[in-house]
């Protein structure tokens, strides 16, 4: 499957590293730093490391945040700012925190503050709960490595609830936001020296922390493609394809679906994850079903745990791991870093071994947790807190929504831009349609031909966006992914100055 990734390779290879950092100064500066002679240096360094990417991450935003100080030491631009529509960060482009999960994290990082008349009493109630579950009733302490019990089980309540299906609080993980529970997920899967390298069938396009992931931990990365034209629907046969190409060079353990999608936005239908099940079922894979953006939903949504249930045995008895985080959703809380994983039907010894792994980390952040425990614990209709928070909600969702329509219809506008609906997520992803003279020039600069564009459009209208090399793609077709997350106003402002770029390029390259 290495032909999926080719276009992807190049954001990240030494020859566009370099035409970076020369451009930058960044390579000149390094240099002159140190002639300090050390023991650890590239050659002799994990090779694992050096061969994973994450593209949402990488030079284009190094650059982006130069321009910021640029900007603000008075170099003239001929764009007022940046935009960094890079990264699904909701309160960095100005998304409102929700009032009621504050509360709750002040209360239990201070609580002399349960005293106050200031805060509602059910506030106060769900910080009770939470410090009474902490040793020596602060948060300050260090939590089981599987997270508080009071917690894991409000986690099980609301997935019970959701799904109409008894879940054991026993099942459920908290981590340090989904992308670590995935990866101790992930981790279990790694046969060192024993044969065939493991592989893990991931969708094309993919969220960088799978590859990314699965380069650190020497596994194989089973791309399979989604359909681009059906809306990045999801192909059976295609998953018959991947796996049938793949087993001829490793060991195929796992499959992961994405869904809503990132970097597509698109929900897969409920026929699509029974699909997706009977084959789990059939090949005996685990089924990762990473659906961090289940809130983030403009279609009906169904969660792979409660179709499992109701498609009943065999198929509820498959291997398999749901994640959820605080960071997405109409929370937005990334930096407070909190999540669960529900992990199903692992053998009994397996299980044992994947809850000593994560004791070797301790326990993940506590506030991380307390607010994963206010998102699926929130005010109840009764109580007082309900009015405010679900008008935060709800405002908050419907705004996302009409940015995700503003987006999509405007960039559909745009002669060669072509960008599915946005059904669900944070994200666009459309594809641009390159004159062959862009494509000349972008190999002259020793850059993939999306790589190009993005860093043209970032040094002419001040937006960073993610080239779609970085998430795979088709061979011959250029994307690039924007968030929907600029408040109303400045997504109007980016959309235009985008608009304006394009017609500009495709003019000089035509």
């Amino acid at each position: 499957m290495d032909e999926i990734f080719k276009s992807a390779k190049c954001l990240f290879c030494e020859i566009c590293l370099i035409h970076f950092q020369k451009r930058t100064g960044i390579l000149a500066s390094a240099r002159k730093m140190s002639t300090q002679q050390h023991n650890l240096v590239l050659g002799n360094m994990n090779p694992c490391i050096k061969k994973m990417e994450y593209a949402v991450r990488g030079p284009l935003v190094i650059r982006a945040t130069q321009i910021e100080k640029e900007i603000a030491a008075g170099v003239k631009k001929p764009f007022p700012n940046v935009i960094k529509a890079n990264i699904g960060d909701a309160h960095a482009m100005g998304n409102k925190p929700i009032t009621f999960i504050r509360q709750v994290l002040a209360l239990i990082t201070h609580p002399p503050l349960l005293e106050s008349k200031d805060f509602p009493e059910d506030v106060k109630q769900r910080a009770r709960d939470i410090l009474h579950g902490c040793k020596g009733s602060s948060v300050g302490s260090y939590s089981d490595s599987a997270g508080i019990e009071i917690i894991r089980r409000h986690v099980a309540d609301y997935i019970s609830e959701r799904d109409g299906f008894p879940a054991s609080w026993e099942n459920i993980m908290l981590c340090a936001g989904a992308s670590e529970g995935i990866r101790a997920c992930l981790k279990l899967m790694t046969s060192p020296g024993e044969g065939r390298r493991p592989g893990v069938m991931i969708p094309i396009p993919q969220y960088p922390l799978y590859s990314a992931s699965l380069a650190e931990y020497n596994m194989e990365q089973v791309g399979y493609y989604l359909d681009e034209e059906r809306g990045w629907a999801l192909d059976p046969a295609e998953l018959e394809r991947s796996i049938k190409e793949a087993r001829a060079h490793c060991d195929v353990r796992a499959i992961v679906i994405i869904n809503p999608g990132n970097p597509t936005g698109q929900v897969l239908t409920k026929q699509n994850i029974i699909d997706i099940v009977k084959f789990a079922h059939k090949e005996k894979l685990f089924l990762f079903a990473d659906e961090v953006y289940q809130h983030n939903v403009y279609v009906f949504f169904h969660n792979s745990a409660k179709v499992t249930n109701e498609m009943g045995a065999p198929f509820n008895e498959i291997e398999m791991a749901s994640f959820m985080t605080c960071s997405k959703g109409y929370m937005g809380e990334c930096g407070i870093r909190g999540g669960y994983a529900e992990v199903l039907n692992l053998d009994a010894g397996v299980m044992a071994m994947y809850q000593k792994s994560i004791s070797a980390k301790l326990c993940p952040t506590v506030i991380g947790q307390a607010c994963m425990d206010a998102v699926v614990n929130p005010p109840k209709p009764d109580e007082p807190s309900y009015e405010s928070w679900n008008c935060e909600v709800q405002g908050t969702l419907a705004s996302l929504k009409r940015r995700a329509e503003l987006v999509a219809n405007t960039l559909n506008s745009i002669d060669g831009i072509q960008c599915n609906t946005v059904q669900g997520a944070m994200y666009a992803f459309p594809q641009v349609t390159l004159p062959p003279a862009a494509i000349a020039a972008a190999a002259e600069a020793g850059q993939a031909p999306d790589v190009f564009y993005a860093f043209n459009l970032l040094e002419s209208t001040g937006i960073c966006v993610v080239p779609g090399s970085g998430f795979g793609q088709r061979p011959g077709t250029f994307h690039f992914r924007t968030t929907i997350l600029p408040q109303e106003e400045m997504t109007k402002d980016m959309l235009g100055r985008l608009k304006e770029f394009h017609i500009n390029f495709i003019k000089q390259y035509s």
